[in-house]
């Protein structure tokens, strides 16, 4: 059975609870044949939600996962319940035999699910802890360089997800893994996935785009990088940036900024913009790379987004992402100044040379970070937490 037929059953099964006042329920999907046991998962219920013929959201890859995982345990003969992450009253009162969450579900639910429950915690940010300080770090480094003081947007309050859990899936590499590694808990890798995988552009004129960088990213500009970048374009008007974002929505950002948004003849502000649409992918074939100086990522699904559209990246090691080697930058430290190194090293290289690196990106996203590849992966470490051969 398709993932697609399996949706379309599942998704007949739960119309009852297409309703506002059924949503602090579960959404209970049953496997085909005798169930083996019971599962809740603690993530996002929407993709079980959608209307007829919508699909799953693709404007992030947590709806596609969400529904991936329920799906694999389905598979495994498994019945699923399904909460959203940020359930607060939900209550079990089945023998579940696995539970997965990534916030602070895992602590509140602990105590109330049987002894012999396998309680997954399911990592899509580096530990709150750190992710926090980083973008305070970020927001005081603002203050200095800019004397003005902007909102915190990123913040999250510390859970004790990774403590409580017996083991861990997360989305990210070893920098994302050492945030977590003082609680001693097994953590498997899995693959972030792309919203949307893009074909190889053969036509691009790296000649012609070889100065041209995109920064593409979410909210939390200030934690996402955007301010460093912004200042180090302002000195470099022989490389240009197109920024893609929700930058509106920060009305502090865009005030601290403005000369660099709006009146700098070498960056050009599009603001949000839709992956799925053909403007993005038209805005691909006019840049050779991509900056992305994140504070604290899990692993950055910009960054997945723009590999497979086969941009160069620069990035901060903080993404979590790992990238061909020779075939992109990884920043140690997010600076103005390193930015600007990196940019105009990225630039001087010959249209081939470009090319190459570009092509490395696209072929190892394809091959590591995929749809195929995360479900794949989930199903060994599901096996394997059920303990089955």
């Amino acid at each position: 059975m398709t993932l697609q037929m399996l949706y379309q059953k599942t998704r007949t099964r739960i119309r009852a609870y297409v309703n506002h006042s059924t949503l602090k329920r579960p959404i209970s999907l049953q496997p085909e044949g005798r169930s083996k046991g019971e599962v809740l998962l603690s993530y996002f219920q929407q993709p079980f939600l959608v209307a007829n013929g919508q699909g799953i959201l693709n404007t992030h890859s947590r709806y596609w996962e969400s529904y991936q995982i329920a799906d694999t345990f389905l598979r495994l003969g498994y019945a699923v319940d399904v909460i959203d992450w940020d359930n607060g009253v939900f209550t079990p009162a089945k023998p579940y035999r696995v539970f997965v969450d990534p916030r602070h579900n895992m602590q509140r639910l602990a105590p109330m699910l049987p002894k012999d429950c396998t309680k997954v915690f399911y990592i899509d940010v580096a530990h709150t802890i750190f992710n926090s300080w980083a973008e305070m770090q970020r927001l005081l480094s603002l203050q200095q360089r800019r004397g003005m003081t902007l909102q915190c947007r990123r913040f999250e309050t510390p859970n004790l997800g990774i403590e409580v859990a017996d083991c861990a899936t997360m989305l990210g590499n070893e920098f994302t893994r050492k945030t977590f590694e003082y609680a001693n808990k097994p953590i498997y890798a899995v693959p972030m996935t792309p919203c949307k995988e893009f074909p190889w552009v053969a036509e691009k004129d790296f000649d012609v785009c070889g100065r041209n960088f995109l920064w593409f990213g979410s909210y939390g500009l200030v934690h996402k990088g955007l301010d460093l970048v912004l200042e180090a374009f302002a000195q470099m008007p022989d490389c240009h940036l197109t920024v893609c974002g929700p930058i509106q929505n920060e009305h502090d950002f865009v005030e601290a900024y403005r000369k660099e948004l709006y009146q700098t003849s070498n960056i050009k502000t599009i603001g949000w913009i839709d992956v799925m649409g053909s403007e993005f992918l038209e805005l691909v074939k006019s840049c050779a790379g991509f900056i992305y100086a994140s504070a604290s990522e899990g692993q950055a699904g910009a960054v997945v987004t723009c590999m497979h559209a086969g941009l160069i990246p620069i990035i901060s090691y903080e993404c979590g992402v790992d990238v061909p080697e020779g075939a992109g930058i990884i920043l140690k430290e997010s600076s103005v100044e390193n930015i600007r190194q990196a940019v105009e090293l990225l630039a001087a290289r010959p249209a081939n040379e470009l090319a190459a690196q570009a092509r490395a990106n696209w072929e190892y996203a394809r091959a590591h970070y995929t749809r195929e590849q995360y479900a794949k992966t989930y199903r060994g470490i599901a096996k394997e937490i059920l303990g089955i051969a």
